[in-house]
């Protein structure tokens, strides 16, 4: 059998090829794909094809998996494959990103085959299969790291399993969590391992959010694969949750980065009685937008503390905090602000799908805390432009439409912007907006933030209430793709497939 550090090894910087090389790839059968017994193993319905992903060179990766679709294998099949793969072969460090994206982009992929028309639906999972493929190569670089089999002694109880994993991960302690979430992950129910992991994941701003993208999306991944595959997900999100790649163990510092986390529980413990019974208000989201413009992360957590306090509905808060993401990335279109879009919506996530409401509250004041982060992270890198999204006015132009919008994007960005705030403020306009905002990250879309924030910013256009849409999406115009940039080799080909 073909050893797999090899194979890919030889793979590194080839990118295409034929159906005709393929010839000679042996056919895998159970028996053929037998793990290091030192690395983790998935069940043998799905490991031989995780296998097939792992050992088969990316310049003929693509061709490959078009062999498997013609000989009946299912999406869903795939995309459980494509997922344990850049678990077991990529690591969360050292920071939850970079190539760690293999993994994380595998939910907001799937998103986007969903809500596309049939001749994309199978783009965004090519897309991402190659796209695993080239950070297992960046893996193999950094030293080849394969995800350990499962723990199989000190094991904690199980009745005891919930406390002990709270306690490995508050202690920051990796040997202690992995045995523990093995247990728990065998154990426990979905919503129980939810409520945990979120407070841990969404405690720091290391990794700019990636931690709290990871556990949302991963669950939502878990949801369309299946639960069977729960195991290693969990090992793995507790091993990413445990990443401070720099720091000193955080259980005994005072990191800025964990400041908030920690105060933000005794916020939360304020919150009113009655902290659902209110009325969604839009003036009072226009006073979070603003709000969090200029606070620092304690006092944006403070202030809608106190807005909670007087009545206001998380909702509205949410509200708020979305089109502040949204304003930041119109004024600095780059990488930060595009995160501080994509964690408020796995924060989002969190907060609608946790079921501890002392949790739920925790995690609408760290999204809000997060906002001010963002901010102070994206003008390290750069001056943030004056631009004010509740203040942006329609485009006056009469002859726009949805062909000159997707013209401007890219190339005039405020304008663009303004013609979409006048397009997105007609209803029976706005479905085809997104439809090719869509269409256009699967032909131009060559990164894992492409479809990362492409997903999260169509998907929280429907969550935000009706009259903060249109300049919501106007926002993230800055960062949506547009018709003159290149199509992509790999579109081509998967349009020539279909």
């Amino acid at each position: 059998m073909q050893d797999r550090r090899r194979f890919v090894r030889n793979s590194i910087g080839a990118v295409t090829g034929s159906v005709a090389s393929l010839a000679w790839l042996p056919k895998l059968a159970a028996d053929d794909v037998a793990v290091a017994p030192e690395h983790v193993r998935f069940h043998d319905d799905i490991e031989p094809l995780v296998r097939l992903l792992e050992d088969t060179p990316r310049r003929q990766i693509v061709d490959q998996v078009f062999g498997e679709i013609r000989h009946g294998r299912s999406y869903q099949e795939l995309l459980a494959a494509l997922f344990l793969a850049g678990i077991r072969n990529v690591q969360p460090r050292p920071a939850v990103g970079f190539k760690f994206h293999s993994v994380l982009v595998v939910y907001s992929a799937h998103q986007a085959s969903l809500a596309a028309v049939d001749q994309h639906r199978w783009t965004p999972l090519l897309w991402s299969i190659d796209y695993f493929k080239r950070a297992q190569q960046s893996d193999v670089r950094e030293g080849d790291w394969t995800m350990a089999a499962a723990p199989s002694s000190n094991l904690p109880d199980p009745q005891k399993a919930l406390r002990s994993l709270d306690d490995a991960l508050t202690r920051w302690d990796v040997e202690a969590a992995d045995a523990a979430a093995t247990t728990v992950a065998r154990t426990a129910s979905a919503a129980q391992i939810l409520d945990l992991l979120s407070k841990h994941a969404a405690r720091d701003y290391r990794s700019i959010g990636h931690k709290s993208i990871y556990l949302a999306n991963a669950f939502r991944t878990l949801g369309v694969i299946g639960w069977q595959h729960a195991e290693p997900v969990v090992r793995s999100l507790c091993y990413a949750i445990l990443n401070h790649t720099g720091d000193p163990n955080p259980a005994t510092s005072d990191l800025e980065v964990d400041r908030v986390g920690r105060s933000n529980w005794k916020l939360a413990d304020q919150f009113s009685a009655g902290w659902l019974s209110s009325e969604r208000k839009s003036i009072e989201s226009a006073t979070v937008a603003k709000e969090l413009r200029t606070s620092s992360p304690e006092q944006a957590s403070e202030f809608v503390l106190q807005l909670i306090q007087s009545g206001c509905h998380p909702d509205s808060v949410y509200d708020g905090i979305m089109v502040a993401a949204a304003e930041m990335v119109s004024r600095q279109a780059a990488i930060v602000p595009l995160h501080a879009v994509t964690t408020s919506n796995a924060m989002r996530f969190l907060y609608r799908t946790a079921h501890d409401d002392r949790t739920r509250k925790w995690l609408l004041l760290q999204n809000a805390a997060f906002i001010p982060h963002f901010r102070r992270s994206a003008e390290d890198r750069g001056k943030l432009n004056d631009t004010d999204l509740l203040q942006l006015s329609p485009s006056e132009d009469d002859s726009t439409d949805l062909d000159s919008v997707f013209d401007l994007v890219r190339k005039d960005r405020p304008e663009a912007a303004r013609a979409v705030l006048k397009l997105a403020s007609q209803p029976q306009v706005t479905h085809r907006l997104i439809g090719q905002a869509r269409e256009l990250v699967f032909l131009k879309g060559n990164d894992a933030h492409d479809y990362k924030f492409s997903s999260a910013a169509l998907e929280d256009y429907q969550q935000i209430a009706p009259i903060w849409r249109a300049r919501y999406l106007a926002g993230c115009s800055y960062l949506l793709h547009g018709r003159s940039e290149r199509t992509t080799d790999l579109a081509e080909r998967v349009l020539q497939f279909g």
